[in-house]
């Protein structure tokens, strides 16, 4: 599977998904989960403290929507955000094998590099769509202040 390929085609889906979420007054980072075909198999959007949905992240609303899968090796997970430790964790314990970020800029990429040194194919793409739009959210929410203080990982100053 060409990461550049699918990331190319589906970062603007998963940049739909945040964009909802942001209309919903929620945290706006999307996600898609394709096969090695570039076929979406699932999309999702961050849940967020104001929905009531603090543990459905994006990356997990995309996993959940495609259901289960026999083997996720073949699988990219595109997302506009870097991961956290709570979806890098879920990539680990699937084995998906490739993980595409719109914006990793906005939140340590600790979790990324994790996950990179453990095999799976990481891609950062930079997009400034991305990091703006997660950016003027921060401006207007104050930042990652819904974060609990124990939560590991760290935004980026």
């Amino acid at each position: 599977m060409s990461d550049r390929i699918v990331s190319a085609d589906l970062l603007p889906l998963a940049v739909r998904e945040a964009e909802e979420a942001l209309a919903a007054g929620l945290l706006p980072i999307g996600a898609v989960l394709a096969d090695a075909a570039g076929r979406v198999l699932g999309a999702g959007r961050a849940g967020g403290p104001q929905g009531g949905e603090f543990l459905v992240h994006a990356e997990t609303a995309a996993v959940r929507a495609a259901g289960p899968i026999r083997d996720y090796a073949d699988t990219a997970l595109v997302t506009t955000m870097t991961p956290c430790w709570y979806c890098a964790g879920l990539v680990r314990f699937l084995g998906i094998g490739a993980v595409i970020v719109g914006d990793s800029d906005s939140w340590s990429d600790e979790a990324l590099d994790w996950l990179a040194d453990s095999g799976v194919s990481t891609t950062r793409l930079r997009d400034r769509a991305c990091v703006e739009m997660f950016q003027r959210w921060a401006c207007d929410h104050g930042g990652w202040s819904q974060l609990p203080e124990s939560a590991a990982g760290r935004p980026v100053a």
